[in-house]
């Protein structure tokens, strides 16, 4: 790392000089800037505080705000990786995706619009949630030209059909409507993680079906971190992909705060390793959903989502640094 560096981009507010818990609450500490400004922005973090999909405990449209919050703890340099993000990428905090609490397909509409926006500037999204059918309408904006393989982290596969007798739209449908609707390419996409008790088996006849690959987390306790982003790697390519990581990944000892939680998950320090080794793919888009404040009064769970964002922030810098020198 060159500690001499330029820094002609954004760059966050330093703890040396204004305290963490002083200041206007961005993620990372990094400037607002609304996406109307935003011309020049090449990652951008955006909020998406919705959770009408949520078909149990509520909360995480709460998250974004804690998120941001949270992230005032995370200083500039990443020593693992040696690099700062902040040096290779202009970034910068764009607010929240409007969202319409009253109504769910109407909120849809209007992610997608303002994702569609983002995409159009060429900017490359990180976004907190919000439940996990925000990744429905971002991935719709983002696999609009071309669909994307994913790389996802979670307890459940989000890929049934319908609940409630035929709805179609909730936070354990994303997946399934996403690759119908061709923005998600299936046999590019794996998930990671998987467990719990379940109703039937027809998520996971449809991911064998379509090809998606499951690691359910007793095959991930076999294989280890770094042979299961081995796999990952090899399925998802080099071709565009999107990183999404519900926390209720996490084992609940490390995430409390989350709608749906399920033991026997990964530690938080699992999860890092694993997204370290993510470095070089296309990360085109990324989020962090179902942090569930409420559920979680210490901030520890939107504490490790701020850290997800973090390695993803890293990785995706990297990337747009290498690409913009071609």
């Amino acid at each position: 790392m060159d500690k001499t560096a330029h820094k002609p981009f954004n760059q966050p507010l330093s703890g040396l000089i204004t305290p963490r818990f002083a200041g206007i609450a961005t993620f990372m500490r990094l400037p607002h800037v609304p996406l109307g400004k935003a011309k020049g922005i090449e990652i951008g973090l955006i909020g998406v505080p919705f959770d009408g999909g949520t078909t149990n405990r509520p909360g995480p449209r709460h998250g974004p705000r804690q998120i941001r919050d949270m992230s005032q703890m995370i200083r500039r340099v990443n020593p693992a990786m040696k690099i700062c993000p902040y040096d290779l990428a202009n970034i910068a905090d764009l607010g929240d995706a409007d969202v319409n609490p009253a109504d769910l397909k109407d909120s849809m509409k209007r992610i997608e619009r303002f994702y569609s926006k983002v995409v159009g500037l060429g900017i490359r999204p990180m976004s907190a949630g919000g439940d996990h059918l925000v990744s429905y309408p971002i991935l719709k904006a983002v696999g609009q030209k071309e669909p994307v393989g994913m790389v996802h982290f979670d307890a459940h596969t989000d890929l049934f059909d319908s609940y409630f007798g035929g709805y179609k739209i909730t936070h354990g449908t994303p997946f399934r409507r996403a690759i119908e609707d061709g923005v998600l390419d299936p046999k590019r996409t794996i998930q990671i993680g998987i467990r719990g008790s379940m109703y039937d088996y027809e998520d996971r006849d449809f991911a064998e079906k379509v090809g998606v690959r499951i690691i359910e987390i007793e095959e991930f306790a076999k294989l280890g971190v770094e042979k299961t982003i081995e796999l990952a790697r090899g399925i998802v390519g080099s071709g565009p992909t999107y990183v999404s990581f519900d926390i209720d990944a996490l084992d609940p000892a490390y995430a409390p705060g989350t709608g749906t939680p399920e033991v026997g998950g990964f530690t938080n320090r699992e999860a890092v390793f694993m997204l370290r080794l993510l470095r070089g793919l296309n990360i085109v888009g990324a989020d962090v959903v179902e942090v569930s404040p409420p559920f979680d009064p210490t901030g520890y769970t939107a504490f490790n989502a701020a850290n997800v964002m973090w390695e993803l922030l890293c990785i995706m810098s990297e990337n747009v640094a290498e690409r913009r020198s071609r």
